[in-house]
This record gives C-alpha cells, structure tokens and sequence, in this order.
C-alpha cells in the first residue's frame, strides 16, 4: 500500500491462462519432449567433437565451446545463418574473445518441438550444425545443409501458419 499500484488484471488472466496450460497432461508431455530433443542434439554435436560449457544439458539449452573447431561464435552464427540455421552467438565462461565475437553459441530446442521435430531430426540438425561449424568457408556445404533444413521445414511447418 502506498507503493504498488493495483493489480494488472490482464496480467492476472494471462498467468491464469499459462497455469491452466501447464496443469495439462500434453504440456508435461511438450516439455520432455523439449528435453529430448535437446538432449539428443547435446550428444550428437558432443560425439561430433564439440565441447559443452556443461558437459551436457539438463534442460532446453545447451552453450557450445567452438574453440576446438577453430572458428568464432560470429563465424558460426553468420555461417548457420546461410544454412538456414538460426543460432545465436553467446560467450563462454572466461571467453578470450570480446562480446561482439565470442567463442561460443547457445542453442535451444522449444522452437523445433513445437514445430514437431523428435530425436531422429534434431540428430539431423546436429549434424547440419557440425557440417556447417567445419565447413564455414564452404558454400557448396552451406548450400547442402540449407536444403536439408528448407526440406524439415517444410514436413514440419509452424503451427498454425501451414
């Protein structure tokens, strides 16, 4: 009282609204999927010789460490870009490189689970990431992978724009 202003009953529906959803049997079911799929794509690009700043991923985020694979998290973003691959370049714990280059990339799987994809297509997508991350200079393997990710896009279309 006297410092808080009254309650934003928009805001009260929509956290409403978001418990509802999240007592639901299907949400439960979406987010081990989410996990699976981020879980999956961890080991792929793990087995593919990069590092995770956490060794692994207990939720829907992983941080690459790309400094085994010689390129910078700016390379990589610009790079996936042009495969039709949307990353973000992200630091990594002490990063020698500055903000605006960075080390590393942070990837997530919420997006593509809710567009459908499982474990078999994130392996898919890891191994885009890995072809690209090795490739980056290669527009031939950018090309490649654009067509592989144009092509998992298409058999899975954002729900509710198809």
């Amino acid at each position: 009282p006297g410092i808080q202003g009254g309650p934003l009953m928009h805001a009260v529906a929509g956290k409403a609204v978001a418990f509802k959803e999240a007592l639901q049997p299907q949400f439960k079911l979406y987010q081990q999927a989410v996990l699976d799929n981020a879980q999956t794509l961890a080991k792929t690009l793990i087995d593919g010789g990069l590092r995770l700043t956490s060794g692994g991923t207990d939720n829907h985020l992983m941080l690459v460490d790309l400094r085994s694979a010689a390129v910078s998290g700016q390379e990589a973003e610009a790079a996936l870009d042009k495969a039709g691959i949307t990353i973000n370049k992200n630091m990594i714990p002490f990063d020698p490189q500055p903000p605006r280059v960075t080390s590393g990339i942070r990837l997530g799987s919420p997006a593509v689970t809710t567009r459908g994809f499982g474990p078999a297509e994130m392996k898919t997508v890891g191994e885009a990431i890995l072809n690209v991350i090795h490739h980056t200079q290669d527009e031939a393997m950018l090309a490649e992978v654009r067509q592989v990710t144009t092509q998992l896009c298409a058999r899975f279309p954002v729900p509710g724009l198809e």
